[in-house]
């Protein structure tokens, strides 16, 4: 099965999680914490277990990360050469507060790349696609699909966008290298899609994050023909360590990659 092909069920699959998660999402709900002391709620595993299913009957012999499942070994997950990974609910804080910005994840790794993502809003029912080969598009119930690509200019002021619920010292001193900018608080992989439809300009995100958080977002904004990078203008990779815990990061275009990291501000953090 080649990648356009898996286009449609991945649709079908994030488009059922999303509904399962809505129904909760209008319930009362219970939340409890997880180890790392971020919450849980039952819509996240409810997303994980719907998700693991459809890409087991799909692609039964591709491995899959779940943020909801036990991390598998570095040993064993060096040998793979593609896999699945997924965050069932991303913006779980966001989902609690009821505001609307939390997304559904799934990207297909290949050789430490992101080439297809999948990046679902419950709320809207609108689905990012970023695909190798294909591009990025938007898919809407109420219109066809739409493809989309980021805004490769430089805007005055920059349309920043960063985290609703992780915000730090880091940030404050990347903004203070920037003249004019708006900021725009936004939860979960909804930032990175902001910037592949070309409504926001620059993500910087210092703080951590896991490769589960950003594969799917990643391969939507690249097939937009934007950029994520780490600080130091190299590319963000997948699967090359023990752990998955990404650097420091900015999803961005090509032009103000160049204006703000390459001729201005390459030591801004």
């Amino acid at each position: 099965m080649n990648l356009n092909q898996l286009i449609k069920p991945l649709s079908e699959i994030v488009s059922t999680a999303g509904k399962a998660i809505l129904e909760i999402y209008n319930s009362d709900f219970l939340i409890t914490t997880k180890d790392d002391q971020s919450p849980l709620t039952k819509a996240d595993l409810r997303s994980h277990h719907i998700i693991v299913d459809g890409l087991k009957d799909i692609t039964p012999t591709i491995p899959i990360i779940s943020e909801e499942n036990p991390l598998q070994s570095f040993d064993e997950r060096k040998q793979w050469g593609e896999y699945w990974i997924i965050d069932p609910l991303d913006g779980t804080k966001e989902f609690i507060k009821k505001n609307g910005e939390f997304t559904v994840n799934i990207a297909l790794i290949r050789n430490h790349k992101a080439l297809l993502g999948i990046v679902h809003v419950p709320v809207t029912q609108k689905t990012y696609i970023g695909c190798e080969g294909l591009g990025a598009q938007i898919l809407s119930p109420s219109h066809e699909p739409k493809k989309i690509s980021v805004c490769n200019k430089i805007n005055q002021p920059l349309r920043i966008v960063g985290s609703r619920s992780h915000r730090g010292k880091s940030l404050d001193n990347f903004l203070s290298q920037i003249d004019e900018f708006e900021l725009q608080p936004v939860g979960s992989s909804l930032k990175f899609c902001l910037i592949a439809e070309g409504s926001a300009d620059i993500y910087p995100r210092f703080g951590p994050t896991s490769e589960w958080d950003t594969a799917a977002a990643q391969a939507v904004v690249e097939q937009a023909g934007g950029l994520v990078l780490k600080i130091n203008g190299e590319p963000l990779l997948y699967n090359t360590k023990e752990n998955i815990l990404n650097p420091d990061f900015v999803v961005i275009n090509s032009q103000i990659h160049k204006q703000l990291f390459v001729e201005n501000y390459n030591n801004t953090k």
